[in-house]
């Protein structure tokens, strides 16, 4: 089932992670941002753009799961564009979502 077409600008979907609330985040690998999508309409309902292109996975920590973490990558990016994307690599926090993430499951060997 298609859960949600992305817009041009958002280029291509990478990591993913669920919020506390059952949204769908989606890093979007060269579109520079993370989107949160409602999985029961199919809407994009929130967009944080980053200083970077290349977002590649998210997810939620903290002591109580209200901080983001959101990673890039450097890989594949010659030097020329490498010293115009100066953040191009780095793991960004970002605070303020409103919303929480979910704790991970553990299981026993």
């Amino acid at each position: 089932k298609l859960l949600y077409h992305l817009e041009k600008e958002e280029q291509m979907p990478d990591g993913m992670c669920i919020d506390a609330e059952g949204k769908l985040w989606v890093a979007c690998i060269d579109g520079g941002r993370v989107i949160r999508i409602d999985p029961e309409t199919g809407k994009r309902i929130q967009t944080v753009r980053l200083p970077t292109p290349r977002i590649t996975s998210c997810c939620f920590g903290g002591k109580d799961y209200s901080e983001m973490y959101v990673t890039s990558a450097y890989d594949g990016l010659d030097e020329a564009t490498l010293a115009k994307d100066p953040h191009a690599g780095e793991i960004f926090k970002i605070t303020g979502l409103g919303v929480k993430g979910i704790p991970q499951n553990f299981y026993a060997a």
